[in-house]
């Protein structure tokens, strides 16, 4: 049995989420795992402070930089969906007035032909 593009089961739901919560899920999980990360660092700071074995206080360090550089780049993305949820409110509105102005345009006012003579 061959698997031809079988796409990953996630993928279809993140196709359908709006960029509202696509920006909400990725924001608050850029600053949750931004917060495990530094509270982890502490810890690793405090572990190489009270004299703990290099390699715990080291990979634990590791491991919290690991989670501080993902939650950046995960709150990073949803900075790029907030920005796509503006520029489509912008758009939308430019539309709508440019819509306004040219319905003006077309508006046809009815001549008076005894005021002509």
């Amino acid at each position: 049995m061959e698997l031809k593009n079988k796409k990953p089961p996630g993928k279809k739901m993140l196709k359908r989420m709006s960029l509202y919560t696509k920006w909400l899920l990725s924001s608050v999980g850029g600053l949750l795992l931004i917060g495990f990360g530094l509270s982890l660092f502490s810890e690793a700071g405090h572990l190489k402070h009270t004299n703990e074995p290099f390699l715990r206080w080291f990979l634990l360090g590791t491991y919290s930089l690991i989670m501080i550089c993902s939650g950046l780049s995960v709150f990073g993305q949803g900075i790029i969906f907030k920005v796509r949820i503006e520029n489509k409110k912008l758009i939308k509105k430019a539309l709508k007035q440019r819509e306004k102005v040219a319905k003006k345009k077309l508006t046809i006012t009815k001549i008076d032909n005894s005021k002509i003579e």
